[in-house]
């Protein structure tokens, strides 16, 4: 491991308040009774408090030095006086360990009593304090200028991910996404309390993948010989447990899938679904639009929530339009009534890009999303969807050849899905083999497996019963106004880390001179280098050769590219 100038540094600190008997990582509990923000809510002058946290920044002046702690509530400012925190003769404590061992970053516990400065800020006068985690990395702090200006912030997104525990500390607004996040489950779970549902938990590990259709992760269970997927829905599940009696219940649960990931898909994601007996999808619509309203007044104290350049409203209640309804209003085409072949063609018609493998509900499904979908900013219930399109949904009552399925879209995304619930066993196997025919054909959204469990369920009779999903990622998207899921998760999947390449000190000033230029000519790069002719042939085919960088012939001569 290659170590920065700080990190030797630091490592040498270590060594030397060891040396002094100080342990950098005590292991007996620090009293802590008090926090930045109940020090400052409670503030009474002289008032003796016992605090731990972060050491953020400090100005030191000789004998005395300001500095700033921050800990799990915000930061609050601390004062060192030398004579105050070393009474007799030996001043070595804040001569040696205060002002020369700890750094930035370093957590300390903080005994002392309160005061305000001159300028009127709430403070700590410090009669003690201990050092409790030596930080042997320095953290990537920005800097302000006079000017106010921010320097050095920790914006690399790739980077903010990947150390999520640095962006935490150093950007304390990203902390209020995931309280807000916490605030979202904790409504929407005293939510359902309230109504008499019921939280349950159902198998991550599952003999077949169901429930939705999407590639699974698979893995090999040894002891059983058998392979096991992870779970890509819960839907089959949670409905058995209607079969076995429950009258209502939910869970919120971690599904994974095996594609491909971008701005709104993470192959974990967090999914939240419900399902009550005796009930009906117009009955959800109203029960949806609810909990909606109940959460986005938990999270952000009002209805209304920002979304890039929209102003959206969860106030209910919602507008509700017919897919039919729909895609007639945006294309002019009315599905209804119409062949497979029609659809496709009206599909190429309207410039949707469809293919041989898509059966009708895919070929609707195409249409809309391109055509109508993204056109929905407040929230609006789609409803009525194809019975191609919806494998585990009744029949609607009123059309045989529609389901009674409704998703919430808002800002053109889909957040919410839901069904009254198939409930005919015989009609289930049907749409099950009818779901392989097009898996056979070539459609990847259709499902592989039948879930014979299942169907064996349902002959054992589930009531009338309606079931909702809602994508609670994407949720929190809305409610905080954040246009990427990564923003969302503590720890969003990555691609691997690439190491840091071992080049040379001459190959490392060249990259840097080309990054500057992304492309220059080879005979003025290699005047920039200063390299001599031995060295600059070296230089170059250790950068070609470390896929850093690449030499291009062109009728302008020869010209070196980054990689």
């Amino acid at each position: 491991m290659q170590l920065s100038e700080q990190e030797i540094v630091r490592r040498e600190k270590l060594a030397k308040l060891r040396d002094l008997g100080i342990n950098p990582y005590p292991a007996d509990l620090y009293p802590v009774k008090d926090t930045s923000k109940s020090i400052k809510q409670d503030f009474n002058e002289g008032n003796k408090v016992i605090i731990a946290g972060r050491l953020m920044s400090r100005r030191i002046q000789g004998n005395a030095s300001f500095a700033e702690l921050q800990d799990a509530e915000g930061r609050i400012q601390v004062y060192f006086n030398r004579d105050e925190i070393c009474a007799g003769d030996d001043k070595s404590k804040y001569n040696e360990v205060y002002k020369k061992l700890l750094d930035i970053g370093d957590f300390i516990g903080v005994e002392g009593t309160l005061f305000t400065t001159k300028v009127g800020e709430k403070s700590v006068r410090v009669k003690d304090f201990t050092l409790l985690s030596k930080a042997l990395k320095p953290l990537p702090l920005p800097r302000t200028d006079a000017e106010g200006n921010v320097h050095d912030a920790f914006t690399d997104p790739e980077q903010r991910y990947r150390q999520r525990y640095a962006d935490l500390v150093v950007n304390p607004h990203v902390k209020e996404v995931f309280v807000k996040r916490t605030k979202l489950f904790n409504a929407m779970r005293s939510f359902f309390n309230n109504a008499g549902y019921f939280e349950v938990e159902t198998p991550v590990l599952q003999p077949i993948p169901g429930g939705a259709a999407a590639r699974p992760f698979i893995t090999h269970h040894n002891a059983l010989d058998i392979p096991l997927y992870m779970r890509i829905a819960n839907e089959l599940y949670l409905k058995r447990l209607i079969v076995g009696g429950f009258d209502g219940v939910y869970e919120f649960s971690k599904n994974f899938r095996n594609e491909g990931m971008d701005r709104t898909h993470n192959p974990e994601f967090t999914a939240m679904e419900i399902y009550v007996a005796y009930k009906d999808y117009n009955w959800m619509m109203s029960f949806c639009e609810s909990l909606l309203e109940h959460c986005a007044i938990a999270v952000n104290g009002t209805t209304k929530a920002k979304f890039g350049d929209h102003d959206i409203d969860f106030k209910a209640p919602y507008a509700r339009v017919t897919m039919a309804d729909s895609i007639k209003h945006f294309t002019g085409f009315d599905i209804t009534g119409k062949t497979e072949d029609e659809i496709r063609q009206a599909a190429k018609d309207l410039g949707v890009e469809v293919d041989d493998t898509m059966g009708k509900g895919k070929l609707i499904d195409e249409i809309f999303g391109e055509k109508c979908e993204g056109n929905y900013i407040q929230p609006t219930f789609i409803t009525d969807y194809p019975k191609e399109m919806s494998p585990l949904c009744k029949e609607h009552r009123d059309n045989p050849e529609l389901t009674e399925r409704f998703e919430l879209m808002v800002c053109g995304k889909e957040i919410a899905n839901a069904y009254s619930e198939l409930n005919d066993p015989i009609d289930q196997r049907e749409r099950f083999e009818h779901q392989l025919k097009l898996a056979a054909k070539g459609d990847d959204e259709a499902t592989e497996f039948i879930d014979y469990d299942f169907l064996r369920a349902l002959e054992y009779g589930m009531p009338p019963t309606s079931g909702m999903g809602i994508g609670m990622d994407r949720l929190i998207m809305f409610l905080t106004n954040n246009q990427s899921i990564q923003e969302v998760l503590f720890f969003p999947q990555m691609r691997p880390e690439k190491k840091p390449l071992a080049i040379s000190d001459d190959a490392k000033a060249v990259f840097e001179i080309l990054k500057k230029a992304e492309k220059l000519e080879l005979v003025n790069l290699k005047s920039q280098s200063g390299l001599s002719n031995k060295k600059w042939d070296k230089t170059i085919k250790e950068l070609t050769k470390n896929n850093l960088a690449k030499v291009e012939k062109t009728d302008d001569g020869l010209f070196v590219n980054l990689f």
